[in-house]
């Protein structure tokens, strides 16, 4: 490792000043930041982190009705306190092992954007909005592709907040090695329609699958998708699986989300 400074901001505006700095990064629970130190990937000269910001952690309901999760809110507290939104506490509950799960936050997951993170499906399908220290931005559009999000210099995640559907679920085809997920796919039913965001597949990272969205938004069975596929093509391609398998699998895990949201 090579030296570098550390900020600790206890407020967000404190944050934000802090980012003015001179390639300064911000760094939530560094379960992706750090090993990519370690490995030379990245060389800020500044880290400012989260983690003892206040404002920025917990979960609650606004009054909207809303989950409202604090940008550096760690995945076991989310799982231990979401309990109005089983599906995310349960998505919450299985990422990596404990060691990441208390030391790794929602935010972090939100702006890293890896292509087959737990929490970019729980996002996106529950449409979900993040909140940074600048704006408020809809899932649909926040997530650009493989690491790439709507983000600008200097902006953070303070906030992830969720509506609350009829029924979800989140069913995760684990890698056991690395804990993340194969192929995994959250579904979420609400009044005005299905939707079905899927993890893992893409080269693209986290999407939604409209056509079952169609399907499902008429009859909100495992049936429903009978017949229908996704292409292998963009799909990741590794030693773990080929495209095509990762793309048959989508269709095998959001039948067994919706069976088991039924």
């Amino acid at each position: 490792m090579y030296n570098f400074d550390v900020e600790m901001p206890t407020s967000i505006a404190d944050a934000v000043k802090a980012l003015g700095r001179e390639e300064a990064q911000p760094m939530s629970g560094g379960q992706t930041l750090i090993p990519t130190l370690k490995a030379r990937l990245a060389a800020p000269s500044v880290l400012v982190s989260l983690h003892s910001i206040p404002e920025m952690k917990g979960v609650c309901k606004n009054d909207a009705g809303d989950i409202c999760i604090g940008g550096a809110t760690t995945h076991a507290t989310v799982a231990a306190e979401a309990v109005d939104y089983p599906a995310l506490a349960s998505l919450a509950a299985r990422i990596g092992d404990p060691a990441v799960r208390n030391r790794g936050t929602i935010g972090g997951s939100v702006a890293n954007n890896d292509p087959s993170a737990c929490y970019p499906a729980g996002v996106l399908g529950s449409g979900a909005t993040i909140v940074t220290n600048n704006r408020e931005i809809a899932a649909d559009d926040y997530f650009l592709g493989m690491f790439e999000t709507a983000l600008e210099e200097g902006e953070i995640v303070t906030e992830v907040k969720f509506p609350i559907p009829e029924v979800a679920h989140y069913e995760k085809h684990l890698q056991p090695a690395s804990r993340f997920p194969l192929v995994a796919v959250f579904v979420a039913k609400f009044a005005d329609g299905v939707r079905v965001a899927i993890t893992g597949a893409s080269e693209n990272g986290v999407f939604r699958w409209t056509e079952a969205e169609n399907a499902l938004s008429g009859n909100f069975s495992a049936s429903a998708l009978d017949g229908l596929s996704l292409s292998g093509d963009k799909m990741i391609s590794d030693l773990h699986g080929s495209g095509k398998y990762r793309a048959h699998l989508c269709g095998v895990m959001a039948k067994r989300a919706v069976a088991a949201a039924s």
